[in-house]
């Protein structure tokens, strides 16, 4: 077994990462964090934070994502610009890829 596949079997037997469905493309299981993440895994709990709010915030400076910073619990919601094909087909796959799983996350996914 690899490594990154000892990982993860590590992270789901302590009940860290979860498998949360299929990707329809690719066939491959989706996983999610979740909250024992911090306790179990603390690196990978602060890159992965990291990692979303770099994403969120790029995604929002390009017009895909409205947010309000002033909220205690900024909201994300989606623009009509994410479900125009043409402007998404313009980001790095990254951003569509968390574009993508942002979608699935709040069930619009009408449009792409």
């Amino acid at each position: 077994m690899s490594k990154d596949n000892e990982r993860i079997e590590n992270l789901i037997l302590n009940g860290a990462l979860e498998v949360a469905g299929m990707d329809l493309d690719t066939g491959e299981p989706l996983y999610t964090f979740t909250d024992k993440l911090a306790s179990v895994d603390k690196q990978l709990y602060d890159a992965s934070n990291n990692y979303f709010y770099k994403e969120i915030t790029n995604l929002w400076e390009k017009g895909f994502l409205n947010i309000n910073f002033f909220e205690d619990s900024p909201t994300v919601s989606l623009t009509e610009k994410a479900f125009n094909d043409l402007e998404v087909e313009k980001i790095e796959d990254d951003l569509k890829s968390s574009l993508k799983e942002i979608k699935r996350i709040t069930g619009e996914n009408y449009g792409n």
